[in-house]
């Protein structure tokens, strides 16, 4: 089932979930654990990362060496995994960076037979690797063209144009939002206007950015409805568990950290920064569910622990 399908005959506002593949050589039970404890909540369904290459250097007797190496691969069988066990949806993420149009194509065909429905497009982080695109390849260098190219797969049209009789996919493509902005653009108003271009190209929904002033949501909405997008725009929350978020999480995802919750977190014993996370989650998402946000989505990776202090202390 389709993520646009679920908003669409539900009543009431969904709860979805976010979550990495293991390291390389990890073990699919850690997933397995951390879904079932997900699923008493009964999302509709789970996004998992995807990860390119990246640079990694190693000093070794001969010198410093150089190796090019995905931490974190696996998303596409991770996803069928968990759809087959589970009877849940799956979300894989889809990047531009590290892989050419070709792969991505490839990709898209392997997740149609394996019943996939549901992509996230994504530009992806910079991970310190180009990787070289061998001659007569491409690759999508934004997202809008990643949309494009999943938008034309649905229409039947793949790159290669003698596939005249080419089966059109049925994907729901969600793409990224970014209620602070994007750190490439030099405003939100041009953010805005770059996310309306997804739209256009044929994406369906829009997942945000983590934030932790749920002002920042309400009014990228409102701009966002100005402009015409009209989609399903949902909500994304982190809890922060760590003294080290403070600074980790605006430098890695560009997010303010607002005073009050800042404060309270540096004058507290370290012990107790998941509790005062997970009081300041609850508080965000009991006013978006109060002001009719048609999701909230939650960024877990890992970490399942405060997920179900939240949870508790929603009573859901």
């Amino acid at each position: 089932m389709k993520v646009i399908e679920y908003f669409e005959k539900s009543n009431n506002p969904l709860i979805s979930f976010e979550i990495i593949p293991p390291l390389r050589g990890g073990d699919i039970k850690q997933i397995f654990n951390i879904i079932e404890e997900l699923m008493v909540y009964k999302p509709p369904f789970i996004d998992v990362t995807s990860h390119s290459a990246e640079v990694q250097y190693e000093e070794t007797p001969q010198g410093i060496h150089k190796k090019v190496k995905r931490k974190r691969p696996g998303t596409i069988g991770l996803c069928v995994a968990i759809k087959n066990k589970y009877n849940v949806e799956t979300v894989p993420h889809l990047l531009c960076r590290g892989f050419t149009k070709e792969e991505t194509e490839d990709a898209l065909i392997e997740l149609n037979y394996l019943g996939i429905e549901n992509v996230l497009a994504i530009r992806g982080d910079d991970t310190g690797y180009k990787k070289p695109i061998p001659q007569g390849k491409t690759n999508n260098e934004y997202t809008s063209e990643l949309v494009e190219q999943i938008a034309n797969m649905n229409r039947g049209k793949y790159l290669e144009n003698e596939l005249l009789d080419a089966t059109p996919t049925e994907f729901c493509i969600g793409v990224g939002g970014y209620p602070e902005k994007h750190f490439e653009s030099p405003n939100l108003k041009m953010d805005i206007f770059h996310t309306k271009e997804k739209i256009i190209k044929g994406a369906h929904y829009l997942v945000s950015q983590m934030f932790y002033n749920n002002e920042h949501y309400f009014n990228y909405v409102k701009l966002c409805r100005k402009e015409g997008i009209n989609v399903p725009i949902i909500p994304g929350i982190k809890i922060l568990t760590s003294k080290n978020h403070l600074t980790s999480l605006p430098k890695d995802f560009s997010i303010d950290i607002p005073e009050e919750l800042a404060n309270e977190v540096l004058e507290a014993d370290g012990r107790h920064t998941m509790e005062i996370g997970v009081n300041w989650a609850y508080k965000q998402v009991e006013e978006l569910f109060n002001k009719n946000a048609p999701a909230v989505h939650f960024y877990i990776l890992q970490n399942i622990k405060p997920i179900n202090m939240l949870f508790k202390k929603l009573k859901l």
